[in-house]
């Protein structure tokens, strides 16, 4: 390693063409470019090449006759709401360019982040690289296979069929969730000088490759920043450089300016570069305050700036004291959810806003940490994550199988890649190198507890995993354990942090014991597995289910808990959606959201979990809120001002719901109104629906317009509504949705309507302006809706 000297007069020792450089926004990336490679791709699926196809996609005079154009991100095969055989197959990718010729005598390399699950590519019908592992990202230099002034072509074989060697290696008919399938994220092309900073994963070196950021010390004086940073020179004779770094805070203002001494590199040969920076005074990230910074790295040789790699950087310190995880120096009680990346219809296969839509619910939601169950997601998530301040568990794939010796190093190249890629997230909080439930033998995981130390040996990362041993927190299942103790009597040296919860216990065991009337209830109606069309009853034994569980999980001496879940999903396995989250596949939520969100809403919230219609629990009606008292009134006249009570099931909640037993049903106008110091502070209404005479349309934004890029993807909601514009609902009214504009619709189509609510999919197309949605039945007023789009 090379250690770089700090300058006593930062902005004067670092070379003014630099300083401007790599300070204005017109050279943010130097020498570097990154190209989207997602459009106009060509895409078939192999089993429909006809059975007199005798040539492959890759063979020169293979003829690609009605072939469709596609848009990456993609999905080899759009499912059915209910996946009950998931499309497994190979499928093929075929994209066309034209090189320019400013490349020439330069570096250009082909960056997928993930494809589902083998991957070969060629290019000019040449063989570059064969990638096993659906989830992590691959490159191919691809600067020598370029033929400069024609046409050049890339293919791409994909295939997701079972196999034991890949991670996570169990058969799809017995996965717990969907592969997919497809070119599902990002493709894109880097083109960079022949002296450049390498790329984390595709560097493939321990502990270096690309920029490595680490904090040996942080304070709210001080923070010191530490940078490795490696550099390869594949030009044909010694390079001489320096490199210099920049920091800039959230409003754009440069907090650290530093160059190195002139670092010399062989031909064709690589260099970690350390450096040392200062941050005075440093606005610290945590979930509460996720405040980011942009790190700057830039290469100059000859007063000329060869490249430049930008990383948002949130400045932190993670560690575990007396079983609280400590963020700076404070104790967090983690109270957290599980997350499947899968959307309906396209799978994996989705947008970057859409996942950055996905993070703002689970904010929304109250939750301050995600496990990332059981794979690593997608950048654009962890991107979003790190700025709206949700703490995660990145993991590997895995989840109940452990494979011959060949499936393990797969395993352990998993883990290093995950690393390298995710380490500068703010938001990582643990890592779960641990195959979720499965029989991992002792040398699988200290091998996996050597990889993280080896990756980071200046600055420690927590692991974790679902066995007790060798790892830094232990992360069971409740199920894992027995009623009527299950964790509270844990007493290892490794912190406990509940890795799932509210799901499992109440769906295959006698978890709800506490709760007056559980016995007597039916399998289907005691489980947390509810569909928002399965009844209020059942949404609120769901929400019953989750709030136990969690407030006994509040007596364990650990670090917090994830439930299981916070979307639905489908599952390899099982011919129904499992839907045990508290969001539906489509993302609206059910009643259980709202529990969570008002245990940690800062903001006063009060909902009422209640329809109100002659099928609600009037005797047994839930309040959620953060409020000192709530009021309830209905149809102008008080049925009473109450405090929260609590029982076994609420006793350790920050805020127990409200119960209101009233003597009988009455329809009209439900009010609830919330009081704080005896201020009154909010309010929620529900009012019972008389006959469905329209529909009300409206989209999901949660924080991105849709962008005009061929991929991004909001649900469209259609409701049914009374005169009154009331949701009623009860109805289950046939919607059909159409629409002008240059996007498509993906899903069913027409759709029943799930308590009063019909969705569809929206993909945006490859330019701006509006979209016009229309939704109608046979007997109700249609609506239209206009929906902007942005590049």
């Amino acid at each position: 390693m090379e250690q770089t000297h700090r300058t006593n007069k930062i902005k004067i020792a670092l070379p003014i063409l630099l300083f401007v450089f790599i300070t204005s926004p017109i050279f943010a990336q130097g020498n570097r470019q990154k190209i989207n490679f997602n459009s106009n791709w060509q895409f078939k699926n192999q089993e429909d090449f006809g059975a007199n196809q005798a040539t492959l996609p890759t063979q020169t005079n293979f003829a690609f006759s009605n072939w469709q154009t596609v848009t990456l991100p993609h999905t080899a095969k759009v499912e059915p709401l209910v996946v009950i055989e998931p499309w497994v197959g190979v499928s093929w990718y075929k994209k066309d360019f034209t090189p320019k010729a400013e490349w020439k005598n330069r570096k250009v390399f082909v960056e997928f982040e993930a494809v589902m699950q083998q991957a070969q590519v060629w290019m000019n019908g040449k063989l570059l690289t064969t990638h096993t592992g659906g989830y992590l990202p691959f490159s191919i230099d691809i600067s020598n296979e370029i033929i400069y002034g024609k046409q050049n072509r890339i293919v791409v074989k994909a295939d997701n069929q079972d196999n034991a060697d890949v991670p996570p290696g169990k058969p799809i008919k017995s996965l717990d969730f969907c592969y997919f399938s497809g070119i599902y994220r990002n493709v894109s092309l880097v083109v960079s000088d022949n002296l450049y900073i390498t790329d984390p994963v595709k560097a493939n070196s321990v502990a270096s490759g690309g920029v490595h950021v680490w904090y040996p010390e942080v304070s709210g004086k001080l923070a010191k920043v530490a940078v490795s940073t490696q550099v390869r020179n594949d030009y044909n004779e010694p390079k001489s450089f320096q490199l210099s770094y920049v920091i800039f805070d959230k409003t754009g203002s440069t907090v650290e300016l530093k160059s190195s001494e002139t670092i010399t590199l062989e031909a064709k040969s690589e260099k970690t570069i350390t450096e040392n920076l200062q941050v005075q005074m440093p606005d610290l990230w945590s979930p509460a305050h996720p405040s980011l910074y942009t790190l700057k790295v830039g290469i100059e040789e000859n007063k000329q700036l060869k490249d430049i790699v930008s990383s948002k950087i949130g400045i932190r310190k993670f560690e575990i004291v007396n079983e609280r995880l400590m963020i700076n120096g404070e104790p967090l009680l983690l109270v957290g959810t599980n997350r499947h990346q899968e959307y309906p219809y396209v799978g994996n296969a989705i947008s970057d806003n859409a996942q950055y839509r996905d993070a703002v619910k689970i904010k929304e939601a109250g939750f301050n940490i995600v496990r990332l169950s059981h794979y690593p997601q997608s950048n654009a998530f962890m991107d979003a994550c790190d700025e709206l301040g949700i703490l995660t568990i990145a993991a590997i794939p895995g989840w109940q199988f452990v494979g011959s010796d060949a499936f393990k190093q797969h395993s352990y190249q998993d883990a290093r890649e995950l690393i390298r890629r995710d380490r500068n997230h703010a938001s990582v909080a643990m890592w779960e190198l641990s195959l979720n439930e499965s029989p991992m033998p002792d040398d699988f995981m200290q091998q996996m507890v050597a990889i993280a130390k080896e990756e980071s040996p200046a600055s420690k990362l927590i692991t974790c995993g679902w066995i007790d041993k060798y790892y830094d927190v232990f992360i069971p299942a409740r199920q894992h354990a027995k009623y009527p103790d299950y964790w509270k009597k844990y007493s290892s040296k490794s912190a406990l942090f509940t890795g799932e919860y509210g799901d499992w216990e109440y769906f295959a065991q006698d978890a709800g014991l506490n709760q007056a009337g559980y016995a007597g209830l039916k399998s289907d109606e005691r489980t947390s597995r509810q569909l928002r069309g399965d009844g209020e009853r059942r949404l609120l034994q769901q929400a019953t289910n989750f709030q136990e569980a969690h407030n006994d999980n509040l007596n364990n001496p650990h670090l917090g808990d994830a439930n299981w879940l916070m979307f639905d999903y489908n599952r390899g396995y099982s011919p129904d959606i499992e839907s045990s989250g508290v969001m539906d596949i489509f993302r609206l939520p059910k009643f259980s959201y709202y529990l969570y969100q008002t245990q940690a809403s800062k903001e006063p919230v009060v909902k009422i979990a209640s329809y109100w219609n002659v099928a609600s629990d009037f005797h047994n009606l839930k309040v959620y809120s953060n409020c000192d008292e709530i009021a309830l009134y209905l149809n102008g006249k008080s049925l009473g001002r109450k405090t929260a009570a609590r029982d076994k099931i609420s006793d350790q909640l920050p805020y127990p719901p409200f119960t209101f037993n009233l003597k009988a049903f009455e329809s009209g106008q439900l009010k609830a109104v919330g009081y704080i110091k005896n201020n009154m502070v909010t309010e929620d209404m529900v009012t019972t629906a008389g006959e469905p005479i329209c529909l009300k349309l409206t989209y999901d934004q949660s924080g991105k317009q849709l962008k005009a890029d061929g991929s991004d993807l909001v649900f469209v909601h259609a409701t049914v509504c009374d005169s009154k514009g009331n949701p009623v609902q009860q109805s289950t009214a046939s919607v059909q949705f159409s629409i002008k504009g240059n996007a498509k619709l993906i899903g069913q189509n027409p759709i029943k309507a799930e308590v009063g609510t019909a969705t569809i999919l929206l993909q945006s197309g490859n330019s701006t302006g509006s979209i016009v949605i229309s939704a109608s039945t046979n007997e109700l007023k249609s609506d239209k809706i206009t929906i902007p789009t942005v590049k």
